[in-house]
């Protein structure tokens, strides 16, 4: 396989490098990742400016590249511009979880959705915050997964978020989050204060919010297709 990686956490992430480590033995590897951090920027893109592409190395034997832009115009880039041929996009390791409505904030995430407008297969990987290597000792048995069941066809993507100790994988379903939050006002600047939230209460069972704080591996499959199929149906 040909496989793409990228991040939001910066060319220079740690955890963009233990992903490297891991997906070597899976295919051929180029890395295409966003010079600065771009934690928080969802899908978002430039379309007024121009784009610096730099090569650089990563030190692990790779070909790399840096953006100065968001996980999204990596992929972009990567496809569209340098002309890449590849069958996978693996989008982190996170420093963060990335469940329920993160997902639509998260850069990491937007990279494997942008992916699928291209028809391609992308797996997201985020864990709690500065533990990236819990991936490592499962990576290989989630690989296995995925190709036994056939589930990297062209066009499907999932989001995969990895508790400090997992004791096993569990396909999910999108769960939910609130943020308990306010904007301050200081020297004529707001900044955001508060807490992130996770449901947790029994109408999340089976979400990716409960299988992690259960200790399973989350993998949600996701689609880019946004329309609400059975509302469209009632109407």
């Amino acid at each position: 396989m040909r496989i793409l990686i990228t991040n939001d956490d910066s060319i220079n992430a740690f955890g963009l490098k233990e992903l490297v480590d891991l997906a070597k033995k899976y295919g051929d590897v180029v890395v295409v990742a966003p010079e600065y951090e771009q934690s928080g920027k969802s899908h978002g893109i430039n379309i007024h400016r121009g784009i610096q592409l730099k090569a650089v190395d990563i030190g692990l034997g790779v070909p790399a590249y840096s953006v100065d832009s968001t996980p999204a115009d990596c992929v972009r880039i990567a496809y569209y511009g340098m002309k890449l041929d590849f069958d996978l996009v693996f989008s982190g390791i996170n420093s963060g979880l990335n469940m329920g409505e993160d997902i639509f904030y998260s850069g990491t995430c937007a990279a494997v959705s942008e992916a699928a407008f291209i028809n391609k297969a992308a797996l997201a990987f985020s864990t709690y915050p500065n533990r990236q290597g819990d991936l490592r000792p499962w990576f290989d048995r989630v690989m296995d997964y995925m190709l036994a069941e056939d589930l990297l066809k062209a066009g499907r993507i999932y989001n995969i978020n990895v508790p400090n100790n997992p004791q096993g994988l569990k396909i999910t379903f999108q769960g939910k989050t609130y943020y308990d939050i306010e904007f301050v006002l200081r020297e004529g600047l707001y900044y955001q204060e508060g807490e992130h939230h996770y449901e947790r209460d029994q109408d999340n069972h089976g979400s990716d919010v409960w299988a992690v704080f259960n200790n399973y591996i989350s993998i949600t499959p996701l689609k880019a297709d946004r329309t609400d199929h059975d509302l469209m149906r009632k109407l």
